[in-house]
């Protein structure tokens, strides 16, 4: 059986497609469908998120070298909107140069995008968030986009642990609403799949 078993067919996703990858600001698809933006610390599993969400474990590409994704990725997701896995932040072995890149990318991203429905902010459930998780959720608070927190990897914890760990993240990002997932599991998927749909719902296209 694979890490990532088949969708039911209830499930949301009926196509998903691989669109660019971007480098440079000048590189992102003209903005029309609503967007669904992944962004956490590198190795949070963003890119496995993706696939476990969509069933399409070939979709975003996974690496055991964190850091590796140094690009802006969309996918469309059902022809209607698309998700986006932006580059992973606070990888210590990433030169100065490089996070200058990450940043300007980033905030270009946030600041330049009038059409997006939700920000997911994936952390690690199994330890506390970074001060760099910490200043991205002030960030994203700031700008006003409309956030939910996922904290994956939940299947390496025990009960106890998952309810000690969910109260750590909600006081430290302070958000009442985590949502507890896998990507090898499925935990959690469907709550973020309700999440999602409502949030694209409200966003209309920018294309009449």
């Amino acid at each position: 059986m694979s890490l990532i078993d088949p969708l039911p067919a209830k499930f949301p996703v009926v196509r998903s497609e691989f669109v660019t990858s971007a480098v440079s600001i000048s590189g992102f698809p003209a903005p029309g469908i609503p967007e669904v933006v992944f962004a956490g610390r590198s190795n949070a599993g963003k890119s496995s998120l993706i696939n476990r969400l969509t069933g399409n474990r070939g979709l975003a590409r996974t690496s055991s070298t964190p850091g590796k994704t140094q690009s802006v990725n969309f996918y469309r997701i059902n022809g209607s909107f698309y998700f986006v896995d932006l580059p992973g932040y606070g990888y210590a072995r990433a030169g100065k140069s490089a996070i200058r890149s990450w940043k300007t990318l980033i905030e270009g991203y946030f600041l330049g995008r009038a059409v997006i429905a939700l920000a997911i902010h994936v952390v690690d459930s199994r330890m506390p968030p970074t001060d760099l998780d910490i200043q991205l959720s002030g960030w994203l608070a700031g700008l006003e986009v409309p956030r939910l927190v996922v904290a994956t990897k939940s299947d390496k914890l025990s009960n106890n642990q998952k309810g000690a760990q969910l109260r750590i993240i909600s006081d430290s990002l302070e958000e009442s609403s985590v949502i507890m997932a896998s990507a090898a599991t499925g935990t959690g998927s469907k709550e973020i799949w309700k999440r999602i749909l409502e949030a694209t719902a409200v966003v209309p296209s920018s294309i009449e």
